[in-house]
């Protein structure tokens, strides 16, 4: 079965979590939902990525914003593709916020996109759903 896991940051990320499941959604993705904070529970994201990341056709999405841990915390442990989709409130917070998920340390390989229904599309391919 084809997969995405969502990780988010924090229960305040749910209104764009919600957007990419839209786009799983369409396209025939199952998903679930979590709340992981690599900031407050960094063993706990490092379990949880263990603990799922054997499973074949997966992939991660990672919705963290500000100072996105997140992201990198997943794709340093994960062998499968990691997608960051951050929300950001508005420009300001985009142009401050931004470089925490384009600039992370090697040999962790995380895809940023800024557009929730590109992010489900992104997965959909990664997946190959329309093979």
């Amino acid at each position: 079965m084809k997969k995405a896991y969502i990780l988010m940051g924090s229960e305040s990320d749910m209104p764009h979590a919600e957007k990419i499941a839209r786009g799983l959604e369409a396209e025939g993705i199952a998903f679930e939902y979590f709340v992981r904070s690599a900031h407050k529970d960094p063993v706990g994201v490092f379990n949880f990525v263990k603990a799922h990341d054997a499973e074949k056709s997966v992939v991660w999405i990672t919705i963290a914003g500000r100072s996105n841990a997140l992201s990198g915390v997943v794709a340093a442990n994960a062998n499968r593709p990691v997608l960051a989709c951050p929300p950001f409130k508005d420009k300001t917070d985009f142009m401050v916020n931004i470089n925490s998920t384009l600039q992370m340390p090697s040999k962790t390989p995380v895809l940023t996109i800024l557009d929730p229904a590109n992010c489900a599309l992104a997965a959909a391919r990664i997946l190959g759903v329309n093979e």
